[in-house]
């Protein structure tokens, strides 16, 4: 089991900058394949970006070019700098764990197992 803790959200303006940190505990080993989801009210889950092990990655349309995934392997840490933010980014950001992924199923959230509390991102315009 790996445990997650989410950090770093809060309120920004509308072409401000975030970033979120997730520290992971709890696991051996490599592969490890880790993502950030996002929710807000009514809908579901919608993975936005994902990495794996410090190498492929796989980002949604939505925040291409704008957010950032990154891994610190020596920290247990992963990163999601968020920039250009829109009031559409507001929302519960989750970071999400599962020990290897498919690299086409790296954004769905039937492919984790370990998630996060959340930290909530909310822009104004």
């Amino acid at each position: 089991q790996v445990q997650l803790v989410e950090s770093g959200g809060g309120s920004v303006q509308a072409g401000g900058s975030l970033r979120l940190s997730c520290v992971a505990s709890g696991y051996t080993g490599s592969n490890l394949c880790m993502a950030w989801f996002r929710q807000t009210p009514g809908k579901e889950r919608e993975g936005i970006a994902a990495i794996e092990d410090d190498g492929p990655t796989s980002y949604a349309d939505s925040v291409t070019g704008r957010f950032t995934i990154s891994l610190d392997n020596a920290k247990n840490a992963l990163y999601l700098q968020m920039n250009s933010l829109k009031p559409e980014d507001t929302a519960m950001y989750y970071c999400a764990a599962v020990k290897a992924c498919l690299k086409w199923l790296m954004l769905q959230e039937s492919s984790y197992n370990n998630w996060g509390q959340g930290t909530q991102v909310t822009v104004s315009s």
